[in-house]
């Protein structure tokens, strides 16, 4: 059975600065490319977890493959269909997104019924005499009283706006839901009720969820599979329980090792990840995290890794993802490799 999501070679591009002055000075036009060249394949059904620093790119990827964001390069295909930034109706219908802020996302001058109608009946997903009782219908599925129906989004607390975004996006019976940062403004409490529904219509729609957020122990409570993201790369992707068992590329370590942990008190400012996260308008050259690798060669200062591993489900783009891991004195510039555990060495 093929994927239902195949994307190959995934580029946005923005253009920054003028590009009038770089032809004048005879130099290439300023570009920066949010996510570059990334692959990614999806099963159906199958929830995944996009996680990353802010700026890694992605929210990008998500509005790339909703089409929200216009491909440089590369192509996406959903059920083997192929599909780009112009899409039809009926292909926009098929992959939908809940977005982090609802409060910005939901017409505040539109009742709660408004706006779900007024999407039934511009896509047609019912006949006309249906589309009040089909709204009603979106609402109970996300557990929230039909009486909302006559309700402002001012109303209405964050979580239950949440609750409407999702059966916004549910309106439209799609196959797959992008989720980006959906609980990352809400209270824990919700937050976990909000899990649970997704978990809940997950199984019982057969969608396929791809959630991103920059919470670890929320993504590794939804997500079957956990891709990790630095510069707009893909720097590992693994089987969520695997992933977090035995990081194998530094910097997916070092967000783990960050993860606040109960009993364990952090100073203010004090992180795995030592300085600050890398710009997309100055990438070095090689590995794009060697200047914040704690095992950084000159191989790695040199020479870009592949997202490569020995099965199917097991990528990494680090030349010791698979091999022995230099420690810190071969760091430093002396010693043999040797194969410690990535987490201890992150965190010494």
């Amino acid at each position: 059975m093929s994927p239902i999501i195949d994307a190959r070679g995934l580029t946005v591009s923005y253009r920054v600065g003028s590009a009038s002055l770089a032809r004048l000075r005879r130099r290439p036009d300023p570009v920066v490319h949010a996510i570059d060249e990334i692959d990614l394949v999806v099963e159906r059904g199958a929830s995944v977890g996009i996680v990353g620093e802010s700026g890694c790119g992605k929210s990008t990827l998500a509005k790339a493959l909703v089409g929200l964001a216009p491909l440089s390069a590369g192509t996406f295909a959903l059920d083997g269909e192929q599909l780009g930034t112009r899409r039809t109706p009926q292909q926009t219908r098929r992959i939908q997104m809940v977005f982090q802020d609802p409060s910005a996302s939901l017409n505040p001058s539109m009742t709660i019924g408004q706006t779900l109608r007024e999407l039934l009946r511009v896509h047609d997903m019912v006949p006309a005499e249906q589309v009040h009782q089909r709204a009603g219908e979106l609402l109970e599925l996300v557990e929230l009283p039909v009486s909302l129906l006559n309700a402002y989004p001012r109303r209405l607390s964050g979580g239950q706006r949440q609750r409407v975004g999702i059966a916004r996006a549910l309106a439209l019976e799609p196959e797959v839901l992008v989720a980006d940062e959906s609980v990352a403004a809400l209270d824990v409490s919700v937050q976990a009720a909000i899990l649970n529904l997704l978990q809940k219509l997950r199984t019982e729609l057969g969608l396929t969820l791809l959630f991103i957020s920059h919470d670890l122990a929320v993504v590794r409570h939804i997500s079957d599979r956990v891709v990790v993201m630095y510069l707009g790369k893909v720097v590992e992707d693994r089987l969520t329980e695997d992933l977090f068992r035995d990081p194998r590329h530094p910097y997916t370590a070092a967000l783990l090792a960050s993860a606040p942990r109960m009993g364990v008190e952090r100073r203010s400012g004090d992180t795995a990840l030592g300085s600050e996260p890398g710009s997309l308008h100055s990438i070095p050259s090689g590995c794009r995290f060697h200047p914040r690798c704690p095992i950084a060669q000159d191989l790695c200062r040199e020479t870009e890794p592949a997202l490569l591993g020995p099965t199917a489900a097991q990528h990494a783009a680090c030349h010791f993802a698979w091999t022995n891991r230099p420690d810190e004195s071969a760091h430093r510039g002396g010693g043999e490799p040797d194969q410690g555990r990535l987490v201890r060495m992150v965190t010494r």
